[in-house]
């Protein structure tokens, strides 16, 4: 089983930039697809950033602007958001699933404690 504890969130203005980290521990994440997901009030989980061992995923909403990457030496999954809107703002989650790249939630059993983005206008 693996635990995800995320890093990076924080108050950014809009336009800017911010990387967010998922670091994993108890068992490899190369083992894993890997996925970012987010979550602002009164909305549902949305993934926002898919990894697998063949590509990646993004939704319309974010294409262009962010991009996940896998550090498999460090154990660690990345998430770079760059020219960032006030609509990004959400709790960002990293998941993990052995099934290839969902946007179901319920396909990821095991997940980070999240870490709050807010952009401002």
């Amino acid at each position: 089983q693996v635990q995800l504890v995320e890093s990076g969130g924080g108050l950014v203005q809009a336009g800017g930039s911010l990387r967010l980290s998922c670091a994993a521990s108890g068992r490899a994440l190369s083992s894993y697809v890997m996925g970012w997901f987010r979550q602002a009030p009164g909305k549902e989980r949305e993934l926002v950033a898919g990894i697998s061992w063949s590509g990646t995923y993004y939704p319309d909403s974010v294409k262009g602007r962010f991009t996940i990457s896998r550090d498999n030496a460090k154990n660690t999954v990345f998430l770079q958001m760059n020219s960032l809107k006030p609509e990004d703002t959400a709790v960002y989650y990293c998941a993990a699933t052995l099934r290839a790249i969902t946007t179901y939630a319920n396909a990821y059993p095991y997940w980070g404690q999240g870490t709050q983005v807010t952009v401002s206008s």
